[in-house]
Formats: structure tokens, sequence, C-alpha cells
């Protein structure tokens, strides 16, 4: 790493070899610092400044058991000044390196604020889509499916029936006297019945059923399942109607209403979901008019 120039170690690579000797003047004063050392050279010129102030230390303590010689003097003082002169570029280098590394880490801080941003905004856009999307196939009072969304249910129930022995039945149900209410309660009351009429309608349909607010005070249930006849039909719509009928408390109000409710089956009562729906709204109007609570669609009607 180092060589010798009389009894004082130089430096080995031929960079520093010219750079080192430019740092002096003929009389040991320092010139213009050279170009910036490689970070990748930093161990061997510190190696070598260290092992130059090694060799000077003990060629001083050798000096001061001989004669005075001026001339070993000047010798070590260059020597000093160009490992000096070394440790100045070490350190220049290192402040720059600082000042890229300081510019480095801001940029860095500054693309990951950006990317903190990006991700938020992307997340945002997103919940906005979906909460548009359930804005869109949900009922904004009772947070049912509305009529859009379970027509859509129904068409892929329709397209993927795989078994014929898979029974399709659609309960259309009705709020007989509705109008009354808002009528003589008004609206707000009749919106809270809407809501506790949806609450007790859910509590009986399975979780795999789809359960659904068509408009005004009407609301359809598709129940699927292996062989189902009009017994268990019917033990169903008995269920949905006891639950409705319960009386219901709105404020210091104590009210009762009644359902009539149609029950269409596939593939019999339509091929279609348009076609059930409106097989299930006659059979609803039957049960209606005929005060019985429920009715199958009858095709001779």
């Amino acid at each position: 790493m180092l060589s010798s120039e009389g009894s004082s170690p130089r430096f080995a690579r031929p960079e520093y070899r010219q750079a080192m000797p430019d740092l002096l003047q003929g009389d040991g004063a320092r010139a213009a610092p050279v170009g910036d050392i490689r970070l990748c050279d930093w161990d061997e010129l510190f190696a070598a400044v260290k092992l130059r102030l090694r060799a000077l230390v003990g060629e001083r303590l050798t000096v001061r058991t001989l004669l005075s010689a001026p001339v070993r003097a000047s010798q070590v003082q260059a020597g000093v000044l160009e490992c000096a002169a070394a440790l100045d570029q070490l350190h220049a280098t290192l402040l720059q390196e600082l000042a890229r590394s300081g510019a480095l880490e801001l940029q860095l801080f500054d693309a990951q604020s950006a990317l903190a941003s990006a991700r938020a905004e992307l997340a945002g856009t997103q919940d906005e889509e979906r909460k548009a999307r359930h804005l869109a196939m949900h009922d904004g009072l009772t947070g049912l499916p509305n009529r859009r969304y379970f027509s859509e249910r129904l068409d892929h129930a329709l397209a993927h029936l795989e078994s014929p022995d898979i029974t399709l039945a659609l309960f259309y149900l009705d709020l007989d006297d509705f109008k009354q209410i808002n009528d003589q309660h008004s609206h707000e009351v009749g919106d809270e019945v809407l809501k506790v009429v949806a609450l007790r309608l859910a509590r009986v349909v399975r979780s795999e059923d789809m359960f659904s607010r068509l408009g005004g005070d009407e609301f359809a249930c598709l129940r699927m399942g292996p062989a189902l006849g009009r017994p268990q039909l019917s033990a169903l719509a008995g269920k949905l109607f006891d639950a409705v009928s319960a009386p219901l408390s709105i404020g210091a109000l104590t009210l009762q209403i009644k359902p009539s409710i149609g029950i269409a089956l596939y593939p019999g009562d339509g091929s279609s979901s348009a076609a059930l729906l409106r097989s299930a709204d006659a059979a609803m109007y039957d049960a209606k008019r005929q005060h019985c609570g429920h009715a199958f669609f009858d095709h001779g009607g």
C-alpha cells in the first residue's frame, strides 16, 4: 500500500502519489484540493494515512536521539501536512456524501408520501365505488336489496338451476291497508313500520334466501330447496304472516298490520324473472281479495 522515498512512506496508488504531493508546495504549504475521493478507496487511504503517521512518529523519535537535522524535520513536517491534506479530502468527501444522503432521504420521503397519498386516494375511490354500488342495489330505508338487485339475483338463480329436483318459489308480500297508516299517522310512522316489518321478515327467512323490498309496502322472498311442496311453502308463508301481524309499537302508538302473500313456482308459473314476479303478484292479489293470508298462483284465475 505504501512505498518509501528515503525513509518516509508514500501513498502507493498512482492517483494518490500524483495528487498528494501536489497538495504541498515547496515550503510545505497546502495547495488547492483535488477531486473527491471515491468511497471504495476510503479504507485504503485511511490505512495509508495511519501507516504514514506511525512512520513519521518513529522518525521523529529517532531524530531526537541524534543531532538536530533540519532536513529530516522538514520531511516530517511535509509528511504530516500530506496526511492532513488526505484527511481533509476524506472529510470533504464525507460531507458531500452526507449531503447527498440527506437529499436522497428527502426524495425518498417525498416519494413515500406521494405513494401513500395515491394509495389513500385509490382506496377512497374504491370505497366510494362500493358505496355507490351498494346504494344503487339496496333500499335506502330498510337496507334490503331493492327490486333491481332482486331481479338480478333471480335471473342468476334461474340461469344456474341445474337440477329439476330443486324447487324455486317466489313469495310476494304486500301490507294490507298500509296507506291508512301513512294517512292517519304520517309517513314518518309508516317508514318506521316498514323498518320493523323488514327486521321481522329477515328473522324468519334463511341466510341463503334472497329477501328484498321491491318498493312501497311490497316485499319479496326467493326460497330454493330440494323437493319443496306446497305444505312446506304454506308453512313458510304462515311464519311470514305471523311475523308481520304481531302488534308493534311506534312511539306511543300500538299498531297491527297484516300482509297478503302470493306464491309462484318455477317453471310452472313462469320461466323468467319477470313472469314469476307477475304470477306471484297476481297470487298476492288473490290472497288480498280472499283475506286468506296467502295464495298460490292459479292458472285458471
